[in-house]
């Protein structure tokens, strides 16, 4: 890995007409962690990408056989599965695994293919102490041991303690639950670091899933994961959200090779706009408008949205303050120490593959992508989690609402202002698609800092294909 560039790292700032996040942090009306101050971020060459990478079956053949059965695949919640006998079909990559619930509390993955004939055994979510096969009826009990089968006379040449289902590792932190289909490396905790470290403010295990919308997206899963890992398209893609996000104020940080953060300010006007004669009033009211609240209930609603903005205050201390009491009085629990940046911001982690968390105290989005039936599709999943109230039981998930691919993000109106956003990338995503394999260069090319995440991905998906991780010979 080359050298850091003096010219991009030291935590200044990157946009030539803004200020760094670090300035943020500085300006915060409540000490900021060293999470979110303690810069990490390594320049990793300008090379471009070979735009194969997203178009070619013979890179995805790659990508299944040395990548995905040596990774931890985030699977499910625990709220997915909260009773014995619990469990949820989980589907990547040609595989089908039931992810079971036993009566102990710890979760099984196993694979969900009958060892006589191949049916699956399962198609849908549900509750089974028995997994029955609706062909002849083989049949295995919650935890993949061997039941019996009809006419076992037929089958001596078959040992029952060697007829269980094959199983996957599973780990389980914060509330998700993750498989990794061949056994050896990294726990789950090394794997996820530093994100259980810092998490621990955030306590997604205290979260349920309360919105959970999923997508067929005419896109390589990389191509529309990468448009989650940088947020510059913003100036272009979503410029109605430019009077209250500092998109290039962003900061984009990566530890090692499977984590990394773009940390997006809110309540900040973009320095891609013209500020002159704008208020911080200003910068709230657009704010409002575009989340679609109005400022004349406040006082009976107690939306924590609506703020005026006192004289001396910034609209980000505002937005914080109205949020850190509007949190505290939702959830029970007190929200004095949490930063407006965590309050507001999009803190946007990824880890490798396919796995995406927010941090902050707001309600939590979480995206995952999986790989379709070709290199051109794949499925993009939007969960938001919530905190449950301080003292009261976690309740069982929302079912997960499928789209078709006809519809729209904005058919799940449940997604809120999301949708409109998550509609104005699709309008790139497919012409991106098909612009790689129209390409007469063949390549892809970077930007060094704004894009380092991107290439931090490339290159830990490199160390699987090249066997430096994953199988060993």
């Amino acid at each position: 890995m080359a050298e850091s560039d003096p010219q991009i790292g030291g935590g200044l700032a990157r946009c030539d007409n803004g200020i760094s996040w670090q300035d943020l942090m500085a300006q915060d009306s409540r000490p900021a962690p060293a999470i979110l101050t303690e810069e990490s971020y390594q320049y990793r060459g300008s090379e471009p990408l070979d735009a194969a990478r997203y178009t070619s079956e013979d890179f995805a053949k790659l990508e299944r056989e040395k990548m995905w059965p040596h990774v931890w695949q985030f699977a499910a919640r625990e709220e997915d599965i909260p009773e014995p006998g619990d469990y949820i079909v989980f589907e990547n990559v040609g595989r089908s695994w039931l992810i079971s619930r036993q009566d102990d509390g710890s979760v099984k993955a196993m694979h969900n293919v009958c060892l006589h004939r191949g049916r699956k055994l399962r198609t849908e979510d549900g509750a089974a102490d028995k997994f029955v096969c609706p062909f002849h009826g083989f049949a295995w009990n919650k935890d993949g041991s061997f039941d019996g089968m009809p006419c076992s006379w037929d089958f001596k040449h078959l040992q029952k303690d060697k007829m269980g289902l094959p199983e996957a590792e599973v780990g389980r932190w914060g509330g998700y639950i993750f498989l990794r289909e061949e056994k050896g490396g990294p726990s789950l905790e090394e794997f996820l670091a530093p994100i259980p470290e810092f998490f621990k403010r955030w306590r997604h295990e205290e979260c349920t899933t309360v919105i959970y919308v999923a997508k067929e997206v005419p896109a390589n899963w990389k191509v529309t994961a990468e448009a989650f890992m940088e947020a510059w398209h913003t100036v272009v893609t979503h410029p109605q959200l430019l009077p209250f996000t500092g998109d290039a104020n962003s900061a984009y940080w990566t530890w090692g090779d499977n984590v990394n953060v773009n940390l997006v300010p809110f309540g900040i006007m973009s320095p891609h706009i013209d500020g002159e004669g704008r208020s911080q009033q200003w910068i709230v009211d657009e704010f409002v408008k575009y989340n679609g609240r109005s400022a004349d209930n406040y006082e009976s609603s107690g939306d924590p949205f609506a703020v005026t903005v006192p004289e001396g205050m910034t609209a980000r201390e505002a937005l914080g303050a109205a949020m850190r009491k509007g949190y505290t009085e939702q959830t029970g629990y007190d929200h004095d120490h949490a930063t407006d940046a965590e309050l507001l911001d999009g803190l946007v982690y990824n880890v490798f593959p396919n796995f995406a968390p927010w941090g902050g105290f707001m309600p939590n989005i979480v995206y995952r992508w999986r790989p379709g039936a070709t290199p051109d599709t794949c499925l993009m999943e939007v969960r938001i989690l919530a905190r449950v109230k301080k003292g009261e039981p976690i309740p069982r998930a929302v079912p997960m609402k499928l789209l078709t691919a006809d519809q729209k993000w904005t058919d799940a109106p449940e997604l809120g202002v999301l949708g409109d956003v998550f509609e104005q990338d699709m309008e790139n995503l497919p012409y991106v698609q098909r612009g790689l394999h129209a390409s007469k260069t063949g390549q892809v090319n970077l930007g060094d800092y704004q894009e380092i995440r991107i290439r931090q991905f490339h290159q830990t998906l490199d160390k699987y294909l090249n066997g430096e991780l994953g199988a060993k010979p």
